[in-house]
């Protein structure tokens, strides 16, 4: 049999896509990222690494060249209710692996990752469309670009090109999605006057509010806003800043963070409902980041669990010269991690954002004891995906017990 065009075809050349190639390639092995973009644009997204997933950039490599081309570090996590702030958290002092969070332009990032797999010898074609995929002992694709189709052969194929993956369906992956529970509507702004070296998080639970603020740097914030699907207009566009910013408010964050703020992108809403890939290999294709599972965006996790994907599966492929197995190892692994965020996230949106006579009684039963004991809140969504979430850890944190 002839050799394969490649040792590793992503594609999808955003944040988890070429973070897989850089770490493949620095281990001599051939990687082609195949890219549809000529160039990243700006839209709404996650721009925010949470402590864990900064740890996971570190460990490939990745944390010194974000923070020196486009990451901004966040050292604190506040927190407020009605205006008031009521946590200052230390993230470096309280996290396991005393990391800081990190925001940036997601188009920035995206350039300085694919820049750093090409410094790292993988082979980067941008604009190239991925026309079908087909699974098996030799995999192949079907790639057209500047108007010639081209088919190609890997070892192994990943992709990685987002939570409207169409080659995911190609190979073969059956995608489960919850009911819609959240709406989240993101803009970038500057000129905000908010402290730039913190997240801040403003959580309305009687009215099932979120407001949340990453900056990014030089008084530049992604700014957002989540609510239940129970309120049913989808802020878009700029005829709806002062509405935004209106139950940014209401959510609890302080009126000032938004006083004289300058839209610098488009103002957009969209479903936070979590979808997800179970075991996510096949076949000589491995899904991963957001074609493999999208956490509900509104708690952020959504990059962390990209680079997590990414470092699973290079210490897989890695420790091992049965790629086969390597690939069942990693999907294996997903399963589990995510199934914690995803089990943290329900659990979450329960206690916090859903309304009415019995989500009031529940909070009125949980949180003065998780303010007694900070081990009932659980840490997942800031220390990471490893804790164990059994039917003790719920009723802890429910107050059940």
């Amino acid at each position: 049999m002839a050799l394969p065009d490649y040792d590793i075809i992503t594609v999808g050349g955003g944040l988890g896509g070429a973070a897989l190639a850089k770490t493949m390639a620095e281990n001599g092995v051939r990687v082609l990222v195949l890219e549809r973009e000529t160039e990243f644009k700006d839209r709404v997204r996650g721009e925010g690494l949470m402590p864990w997933g900064a740890a996971e950039a570190g460990d490939l490599g990745l944390l010194a060249p974000l923070l020196a081309r486009c990451g901004h570090e966040h050292r604190w996590f506040d927190t407020y209710r009605s205006g008031d702030r009521a946590g200052h958290r230390d993230l470096i002092a309280t996290t396991p692996k005393h990391t800081p969070g990190l925001g940036f332009f997601h188009p920035a990032m995206q350039e300085t990752v694919l820049a750093a797999a090409r410094e790292a010898g993988a082979e980067v074609r941008r604009g190239a469309r991925v026309l079908s995929v087909r699974p098996g002992l030799r995999p192949t694709l079907d790639v057209e670009q500047d108007g010639r189709i081209d088919a190609l052969a890997a070892r192994l194929v990943v992709i990685a090109d987002g939570r409207r993956s169409a080659s995911r369906t190609q190979a073969g992956f059956v995608v489960h999605r919850d009911p819609d529970a959240t709406l989240i509507a993101g803009v970038l702004v500057g000129n905000c006057p908010a402290p730039d070296d913190a997240v801040h998080l403003a959580v309305n639970p009687d009215a099932g509010h979120i407001a949340i603020l990453f900056p990014q740097g030089h008084g530049r914030v992604r700014a957002y806003f989540v609510s239940t699907t129970q309120w049913e207009h989808r802020l878009s566009g700029p005829s709806d800043m002062p509405a935004f910013i209106a139950r940014s408010i209401e959510a609890g964050m302080p009126a000032e963070f938004y006083a004289g703020l300058e839209v610098l992108g488009p103002l957009a809403t969209f479903e936070g409902a979590p979808f997800w890939v179970d075991h996510p290999y096949r076949d000589g294709v491995a899904v991963i980041g957001d074609a493999a599972a999208a956490s509900d965006p509104s708690h952020g996790q959504g990059l962390s669990l990209a680079l997590r994907d990414v470092r699973v599966l290079r210490d897989q492929l890695l420790s091992s010269p049965d790629w086969e197995a390597a690939g069942h190892a990693y999907a294996a692994a997903h399963d589990r991690y995510y199934g914690v965020l995803h089990t943290y996230e329900g659990w979450f949106t329960d206690l916090f954002l859903r309304t009415g006579p019995e989500a009031a009684a529940r909070r009125a039963r949980a949180l003065p004891l998780q303010a007694k004991d900070r081990t009932r809140r659980l840490d997942v969504l800031v220390s990471g995906p490893d804790a164990t979430l059994d039917e003790t850890a719920r009723r802890r944190f429910f107050g059940e017990e």
